[in-house]
């Protein structure tokens, strides 16, 4: 595993940006205010003035190459949150640099591309984080807590579901998206939430229904996936891309021994009564949802890097993930449900 870096400040640990969207954004800003042992060095985008316009303001450096970025004395580690296309190259590339490195999941679209980022990451030597940050929610992290502790026996059945606030518009979603972009957190969560345990079979249904008119052009914007363990617990995992009361995550560990339910608190504790009855503040976004936890697995991978250590969610954790959504995407092919072990490795979510 890496060791502390020694280029720039020895004091904090220099940060490259790839990407300067949204997420991206929310990163770079993350890890400039909040990231203890962070410094934001460089941004990079190959949109004009996108890089800048983010940088410039966080005190780091604009640039429209990522080469530019990697090649950098003062970057000692890099966070990957440009488009999912992109991922495993600059995921191999911040290895063959020398740079750790944080990536947006997914690291890949197949679970070869995903290898390829694992084994350069580990011939390097370099820490490889993947972004799957309900882990760093609060609630969350207690779930796993007690899962541990066994205060709920032996989980039997566990439950994940992500409605997102809105789809406005539907011609920009990716092929497969509802499985690898949105449910891959789902996926993650219930393994984590299920240690131990291997998924044997996947079944996935899914469908338009929120722009049925574009499900000739690929889009699928609403899915159910039943994933049976070798222990013999039932999950099941739900995606919806317009929720129009906000956005909406929640799970369920029942158990031999009792039920852990996270999720179902609003987002403060008013309350407001009136007229049309009682009404509490929903979250409307990812980022106003999680951007505790959003802080936290920077906060994580940061550490990993000055220390030296593996960081808590690796890149065998994201193949995890990934092999039961590259399951759902031939589960809805074929119509019928699928063993992970035998069908994720001959999926490319880039085929349609």
């Amino acid at each position: 595993m890496s060791t502390p870096p020694v280029d720039g400040d020895a004091s904090t640990t220099g940060i490259g940006l790839v990407g300067a969207g949204r997420i991206g954004t929310s990163h770079a800003r993350l890890l400039a205010t909040r990231v203890p042992g962070a410094r934001l060095v460089a941004v990079a985008d190959p949109r004009p003035g996108a890089a800048a316009a983010l940088a410039g303001p966080l005190g780091a450096v604009g640039v429209e190459s990522p080469a530019e970025l990697l090649a950098r004395d003062d970057v000692d580690a890099v966070v990957v949150t440009a488009s999912t296309e992109a991922h495993a190259d600059l995921v191999e590339a911040a290895a063959r640099a020398g740079k750790a490195v944080f990536c947006e999941k997914p690291a890949g679209l197949s679970l070869a591309e995903l290898d390829r980022g694992i084994a350069a990451t580990e011939a390097a030597g370099v820490a490889f984080q993947v972004g799957f940050n309900r882990r760093f929610a609060p609630e969350f992290a207690a779930a796993r807590a007690a899962v541990d502790a066994g205060r709920i026996g032996r989980p039997q059945l566990l439950r994940s579901l992500t409605r997102d606030p809105g789809l406005p518009n539907p011609a920009a979603v990716p092929a497969w998206a509802v499985f690898v972009l949105t449910l891959i957190h789902d996926f993650d969560t219930i393994l984590w939430l299920h240690p131990g345990a291997e998924p044997v079979s996947v079944y996935a249904v899914a469908d338009a229904l929120v722009a049925p008119e574009f499900k000739e052009a690929g889009l699928l914007d609403t899915a159910v996936v039943t994933i049976r363990f070798d222990d013999g617990a039932i999950a099941v995992a739900e995606a919806n891309f317009s929720a129009g009361y906000g956005y909406d995550v929640r799970g369920e560990v029942f158990g031999s021994a009792g039920t852990l339910r996270i999720g179902e608190e609003p987002r403060t504790a008013l309350q407001v009564f009136d007229a049309d009855g009682r009404h509490s503040a929903t979250p409307r976004s990812d980022v106003e949802l999680f951007g505790d936890a959003y802080a936290g697995e920077l906060t994580e991978f940061v550490a990993a890097v000055r220390e030296g250590r593996r960081p808590a969610v690796t890149g065998h954790d994201a193949r995890r993930a990934l092999s039961i959504a590259l399951s759902c995407i031939a589960s809805v092919r074929t119509g019928g449900p699928v063993d992970p072990a035998l069908v994720a490795g001959t999926v490319d979510a880039r085929i349609r």
